[in-house]
């Protein structure tokens, strides 16, 4: 997902998932497919460390999209405790999320 106007329309009527490490902010696209946005700031680090919480993240999207809704806007938004989290804890948090999410 590219565009401040896109950004923007997220955090404005998106719901949050508040998850140890990440916040994931979704709201519903006319899309038939799911967008993924990264929001990274200064707070996080320097420019290596930011690189890398996009890249943990854009790896979580792309081997979990089954789990996220067709015609949704996903907005990730990394904290410093998502480099202290294990890949794999971090799949299990989100996974559980998404799932419950579905239920409500």
């Amino acid at each position: 997902m590219t565009g401040a106007e896109n950004f923007i329309r997220v955090y404005q009527k998106g719901r949050r998932i508040k998850l140890p490490g990440l916040t994931v902010i979704i709201a519903r696209n006319d899309l038939p497919y799911c967008r993924l946005g990264i929001s990274t700031g200064k707070k996080i680090g320097g420019a290596a460390k930011r690189n890398r919480a996009k890249r943990l993240i854009r790896e979580l999207f792309r081997t979990n999209k089954r789990i996220f809704p067709a015609g949704h806007d996903l907005v990730f938004v990394p904290y410093r405790k998502i480099f202290q989290l294990d890949f794999n804890e971090l799949k299990g948090n989100l996974i559980k999320a998404f799932e419950a999410s579905k239920r409500c």
